[in-house]
């Protein structure tokens, strides 16, 4: 990372501002990541995979009349966890936050989803867990949060290996900080075929996923993931992400670094973005940090949303720690 250096956490929670909180069930396998901030901030969004799930993303598109949210939720639990945005509206508001209508205040908390239904988790609920999961996530927000099988990663699944929740951050030469936060449960593979080596290794900064270097010496003709095409059906996908930075950026820019991150997960995870995923990656900006360029400053955030975003799903996958009744084996139970 040339002309630029970690985050002193590592995580997406070195923006200023910027926090994250998690809540999962174990028995369920799975559960929700949240982040807010201590003021609205301008986000946006790009849909890249073939099969998403939302709540409000819409109102982050830049025709549309509100600038700011309060919070973005990832959830486990597919349309059932769109419900996760409910409990984090529910903490919002009993703090005062929101958009003013009038007297009324209506907090704003965009929300996606992941697939994460059959996984081995014990899914006969009476009432949807989500809602109080959401809320849990966002009464747990801080500025430090655990990766792995937590959060919104807690049940997530990759081609071979048990996935999780990832983040990273950098901040460049000029001062800007950015991070990412990621729920790793793509179709595709985090790491080579049958191997250790991660796809997002050239891009590993002290050793932070193993240090086990890049790939070489596969058949660029071979099928890139062990999985077959029919196994989908039986363990669901879809990686969903935020990028955050501290420059003051406006929703069109957001938009332009949300599409530029997912240049980072498609160095990740391969393959990425298939029909079967519904791979989103939000942008957000606190705007504490004012832009010396435009061009050149959103182009440099952009870039390392999307570096910052390929280290994020490594960290997630390394960092997944083994449950009871899993389908898949984390990356130390193989490669340890």
């Amino acid at each position: 990372m040339k002309n630029s250096h970690l985050g002193r956490k590592n995580l997406i929670t070195d923006v200023p501002g910027l926090l994250v909180g998690n809540a999962q069930d174990a028995r369920l396998k799975s559960g929700v990541t949240v982040l807010t901030a201590d003021a609205p901030f301008i986000a946006s969004v790009s849909i890249v995979g073939g099969a998403p799930g939302t709540r409000d993303v819409a109102l982050l598109e830049a025709d549309k009349t509100v600038q700011m949210v309060d919070a973005l939720v990832l959830s486990g639990g597919s349309g059932f966890g769109l419900d996760a945005a409910s409990g984090v509206t529910e903490g919002l508001r009993a703090q005062g936050r929101g958009f003013a209508v009038g007297p009324a205040k209506i907090p704003l908390a965009p929300s996606a989803i992941l697939f994460d239904l059959l996984n081995g988790g014990e899914k006969d609920w009476d009432r949807n867990p989500y809602a109080a999961l959401g809320l849990a996530a966002y009464r747990n927000a801080g500025e430090g949060f655990d990766l792995g099988s937590v959060g919104a990663g807690c049940g997530a699944l990759t081609g071979q290996l048990k996935g999780g929740l990832g983040s990273a951050s950098v901040v460049l030469e000029s001062g800007i900080t950015v991070g990412a936060l990621v729920a790793v449960n793509p179709f595709g593979c985090v790491t080579a075929p049958d191997a250790p080596q991660f796809w997002a290794a050239p891009f590993e900064v002290a050793g932070e996923f193993g240090n086990k270097g890049p790939i070489f010496g596969l058949d660029p003709l071979a099928t890139p993931q062990s999985r077959k095409m029919e196994a989908f059906n039986s363990r669901g996908n879809t990686t969903i992400a935020i990028v955050a930075t501290d420059a003051a950026l406006t929703k069109p820019q957001a938009k332009r670094v949300a599409m530029a991150a997912h240049d980072g997960l498609a160095r990740a995870i391969v393959p990425s973005h298939t029909p079967v995923d519904g791979d989103l990656v939000f942008a957000a900006s606190t705007g504490q940090r004012p832009l010396n360029d435009e061009i050149s400053d959103v182009l440099m955030i952009g870039h390392f949303a999307a570096v910052a975003l390929a280290r994020a799903c490594a960290r997630a996958v390394f960092h997944a720690t083994p449950q009871d009744n899993d389908v898949l084996p984390t990356w130390h139970e193989k490669w340890g």
